[in-house]
Protein backbone atom coordinates (compact mmCIF):
# COMPACT_ATOMS: atom_id res chain seq x y z
CA UNK A 1 0.00 0.00 0.00
CA UNK A 2 1.04 3.57 -0.65
CA UNK A 3 0.31 6.29 1.90
CA UNK A 4 -1.19 9.00 -0.33
CA UNK A 5 -3.18 10.90 2.30
CA UNK A 6 -6.44 9.92 0.62
CA UNK A 7 -9.41 8.68 2.64
CA UNK A 8 -11.59 5.94 1.27
CA UNK A 9 -13.75 2.92 1.83
CA UNK A 10 -14.11 -0.52 0.35
CA UNK A 11 -17.65 -1.57 -0.58
CA UNK A 12 -19.16 -5.08 -0.31
CA UNK A 13 -18.08 -5.87 -3.89
CA UNK A 14 -14.44 -5.04 -3.15
CA UNK A 15 -14.41 -1.69 -4.95
CA UNK A 16 -12.47 1.18 -3.37
CA UNK A 17 -14.06 4.62 -3.21
CA UNK A 18 -12.03 7.78 -2.58
CA UNK A 19 -13.98 9.97 -0.17
CA UNK A 20 -11.62 12.78 0.78
CA UNK A 21 -8.18 13.79 1.95
CA UNK A 22 -6.70 13.20 5.41
CA UNK A 23 -5.18 16.68 5.22
CA UNK A 24 -8.68 18.17 5.10
CA UNK A 25 -9.83 16.57 8.37
CA UNK A 26 -11.05 18.97 11.04
CA UNK A 27 -9.59 17.93 14.39
CA UNK A 28 -11.75 19.11 17.27
CA UNK A 29 -10.49 18.07 20.70
CA UNK A 30 -8.97 14.89 19.28
CA UNK A 31 -12.16 14.06 17.35
CA UNK A 32 -11.53 13.69 13.59
CA UNK A 33 -14.30 15.26 11.51
CA UNK A 34 -14.57 14.57 7.81
CA UNK A 35 -15.71 17.83 6.13
CA UNK A 36 -18.03 15.77 3.91
CA UNK A 37 -20.26 15.15 6.98
CA UNK A 38 -21.05 18.89 6.85
CA UNK A 39 -20.76 19.55 3.13
CA UNK A 40 -23.03 16.78 1.85
CA UNK A 41 -26.15 17.94 3.75
CA UNK A 42 -25.47 21.53 2.66
CA UNK A 43 -25.30 20.44 -0.97
CA UNK A 44 -28.76 18.91 -0.55
CA UNK A 45 -30.21 22.22 0.68
CA UNK A 46 -32.26 23.78 -2.14
CA UNK A 47 -30.66 27.24 -1.74
CA UNK A 48 -27.00 26.12 -1.70
CA UNK A 49 -24.91 25.94 -4.86
CA UNK A 50 -21.47 25.13 -3.35
CA UNK A 51 -20.42 24.29 0.22
CA UNK A 52 -17.09 23.78 1.94
CA UNK A 53 -16.21 23.03 5.57
CA UNK A 54 -12.88 23.88 7.19
CA UNK A 55 -11.44 24.05 10.69
CA UNK A 56 -11.16 27.38 12.50
CA UNK A 57 -8.21 27.42 14.92
CA UNK A 58 -9.38 27.35 18.54
CA UNK A 59 -7.21 27.76 21.64
CA UNK A 60 -9.16 25.10 23.57
CA UNK A 61 -10.45 22.55 21.03
CA UNK A 62 -7.71 22.76 18.39
CA UNK A 63 -10.20 23.46 15.60
CA UNK A 64 -13.90 24.21 15.32
CA UNK A 65 -15.84 23.38 12.16
CA UNK A 66 -17.01 26.31 10.04
CA UNK A 67 -18.98 26.00 6.80
CA UNK A 68 -18.87 28.30 3.79
CA UNK A 69 -21.71 28.38 1.30
CA UNK A 70 -22.29 30.01 -2.05
CA UNK A 71 -25.97 30.42 -2.75
CA UNK A 72 -27.83 29.67 -5.96
CA UNK A 73 -28.90 32.72 -7.97
CA UNK A 74 -32.03 34.24 -6.45
CA UNK A 75 -31.96 32.00 -3.35
CA UNK A 76 -32.45 33.60 0.02
CA UNK A 77 -31.65 31.89 3.30
CA UNK A 78 -29.88 33.15 6.40
CA UNK A 79 -26.80 31.75 8.06
CA UNK A 80 -28.90 30.97 11.15
CA UNK A 81 -31.40 29.01 9.03
CA UNK A 82 -28.55 26.95 7.54
CA UNK A 83 -27.20 26.19 11.04
CA UNK A 84 -30.71 25.07 12.07
CA UNK A 85 -30.94 22.91 8.93
CA UNK A 86 -27.61 21.26 9.78
CA UNK A 87 -28.77 20.47 13.33
CA UNK A 88 -31.22 18.03 11.79
CA UNK A 89 -28.79 16.64 9.24
CA UNK A 90 -25.41 16.24 11.00
CA UNK A 91 -25.42 13.27 13.36
CA UNK A 92 -22.12 14.02 15.11
CA UNK A 93 -22.51 16.79 17.67
CA UNK A 94 -18.81 17.68 17.40
CA UNK A 95 -19.18 18.09 13.63
CA UNK A 96 -21.97 20.66 13.83
CA UNK A 97 -20.44 23.93 12.54
CA UNK A 98 -20.20 26.79 14.99
CA UNK A 99 -20.88 29.15 12.10
CA UNK A 100 -22.04 29.06 8.51
CA UNK A 101 -20.68 31.86 6.36
CA UNK A 102 -22.51 32.89 3.21
CA UNK A 103 -20.07 34.24 0.62
CA UNK A 104 -20.52 35.63 -2.87
CA UNK A 105 -18.00 33.17 -4.29
CA UNK A 106 -16.16 30.20 -2.85
CA UNK A 107 -12.55 30.24 -4.11
CA UNK A 108 -11.85 27.64 -6.79
CA UNK A 109 -8.68 26.25 -8.33
CA UNK A 110 -8.06 26.77 -12.07
CA UNK A 111 -9.66 23.35 -12.70
CA UNK A 112 -12.80 24.21 -10.71
CA UNK A 113 -12.16 22.43 -7.39
CA UNK A 114 -12.85 24.21 -4.10
CA UNK A 115 -9.64 25.85 -2.86
CA UNK A 116 -9.86 25.20 0.89
CA UNK A 117 -6.45 26.69 1.81
CA UNK A 118 -7.86 30.17 1.13
CA UNK A 119 -10.77 29.46 3.50
CA UNK A 120 -8.44 28.02 6.15
CA UNK A 121 -6.25 31.15 5.94
CA UNK A 122 -9.33 33.36 6.34
CA UNK A 123 -10.43 31.44 9.44
CA UNK A 124 -6.94 31.43 10.98
CA UNK A 125 -6.60 35.18 10.47
CA UNK A 126 -10.03 35.82 12.00
CA UNK A 127 -9.40 33.57 15.00
CA UNK A 128 -6.03 35.14 15.84
CA UNK A 129 -7.28 38.70 15.36
CA UNK A 130 -10.26 38.01 17.63
CA UNK A 131 -8.04 36.46 20.33
CA UNK A 132 -5.61 39.41 20.22
CA UNK A 133 -8.47 41.93 20.45
CA UNK A 134 -10.04 40.02 23.35
CA UNK A 135 -6.71 40.20 25.20
CA UNK A 136 -6.42 43.93 24.39
CA UNK A 137 -3.23 43.41 22.38
CA UNK A 138 -2.88 46.22 19.85
CA UNK A 139 -1.69 45.04 16.44
CA UNK A 140 -1.27 46.45 12.94
CA UNK A 141 -1.72 43.25 10.98
CA UNK A 142 -2.08 39.48 11.08
CA UNK A 143 -1.08 37.63 7.93
CA UNK A 144 -1.38 33.89 7.38
CA UNK A 145 1.27 32.54 5.04
CA UNK A 146 2.35 29.20 3.64
CA UNK A 147 5.62 28.20 5.28
CA UNK A 148 7.41 25.39 3.43
CA UNK A 149 8.68 23.83 6.67
CA UNK A 150 5.76 24.51 9.03
CA UNK A 151 2.62 24.68 6.88
CA UNK A 152 0.34 27.63 7.63
CA UNK A 153 2.04 30.21 9.86
CA UNK A 154 1.02 33.58 11.29
CA UNK A 155 3.03 36.76 10.88
CA UNK A 156 1.85 39.35 13.41
CA UNK A 157 2.90 43.00 13.37
CA UNK A 158 2.25 44.78 16.67
CA UNK A 159 1.64 48.47 17.24
CA UNK A 160 4.34 48.65 19.90
CA UNK A 161 7.08 46.37 21.20
CA UNK A 162 5.64 46.57 24.74
CA UNK A 163 2.85 44.16 23.89
CA UNK A 164 5.05 41.36 22.48
CA UNK A 165 4.90 39.25 25.66
CA UNK A 166 1.11 39.52 25.82
CA UNK A 167 0.87 38.63 22.13
CA UNK A 168 3.09 35.56 22.66
CA UNK A 169 0.82 34.37 25.47
CA UNK A 170 -2.27 34.71 23.28
CA UNK A 171 -0.79 33.22 20.11
CA UNK A 172 0.93 30.41 22.00
CA UNK A 173 -2.48 28.89 22.85
CA UNK A 174 -3.05 28.07 19.17
CA UNK A 175 -1.49 25.17 17.27
CA UNK A 176 -0.20 27.54 14.61
CA UNK A 177 3.43 28.68 14.34
CA UNK A 178 3.87 32.45 14.48
CA UNK A 179 6.36 35.30 14.29
CA UNK A 180 5.94 38.69 15.96
CA UNK A 181 7.43 41.99 14.87
CA UNK A 182 6.83 45.68 15.61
Amino acid sequence: WLNTGDLGRCDADGYFWLTGRKKELIIRGGHNIDPAVIEEPLHRHPAVQIAAAVGRPDAHAGELPVAYVQMKKGAAVSEAELVDFLRGEVGERAALPKEVRIVDEIPLTPVGKIYKPALKKREAKGALEAALREAHVSFRSVDIVDDAARGLAAQVVLDSAGTADAARQVLGRFALPFTISS
